[in-house]
């Protein structure tokens, strides 16, 4: 990976709440640029609140233009109906990236939760404390909603997975094979 600087987009998709955070990559040295929550609670039709969602994001790619969308997939709940809702509005951010051309990577909520606290099942709770201490950020600047840190949180699962300290270089079919091909990353 060049040295080049990066900026990644992460957004929690929803259809009353989007979350979403931005990250500035430089030599594998990360820092928050700002997180968010855009508000859509207000309103009632939802071709409306998939327009905001799409206009909104537009607007903070022509802002802060990132390089790359980190998104959180729609996980599988019980109620058809708002994971079609829910499965529209990450499609609306998706082309809002790909209008930009933006590169677009999705990842499951237990990835993410994964990769930011070391648990699949960890809360909101907990992932917000850990983006907190990765990122060192002050308690005043931490959000209201915790829909932003849940967007923010998507943004530093793909730094970690592309070219942050848990990033592998390469696949492997075994831990020998990884310690081998990795020396540096064994303490």
């Amino acid at each position: 990976m060049s040295t080049k600087e990066r900026i990644i987009l992460g957004i929690d998709p929803g259809t009353s709440i989007l979350g979403y955070g931005l990250i500035r990559v430089e030599e594998k040295k990360m820092t928050l640029i700002t997180m968010d929550v855009v508000r859509m609670d207000k309103i009632s039709d939802h071709a409306l609140k998939l327009e905001k969602i799409f206009t909104r994001c537009i607007e903070i790619i022509e802002e802060f233009h990132p390089d790359e969308l980190a998104i959180e997939a729609p996980f599988f709940g019980k109620n058809v109906q708002s994971m079609l809702k829910l499965g529209r509005a990450q499609g609306v951010a998706i082309a809002a990236a790909l209008s930009h051309k933006l590169s677009v990577v999705e990842y499951a909520p237990r990835k993410i939760k994964q990769s930011i606290t070391g648990n699949g099942n960890a809360s909101k709770e907990q992932v917000a404390a850990m983006l907190q201490n990765i990122l060192k950020i002050n308690d005043a600047d931490m959000p209201k909603k915790m829909d932003a840190t849940d967007g923010l949180a998507a943004a530093v699962c793909h730094y970690f997975q592309t070219s942050g300290p848990l990033a592998a270089k390469g696949n492997y079919k075994s831990w020998d094979s990884f310690l081998k091909n990795n020396p540096d990353r064994i303490r």
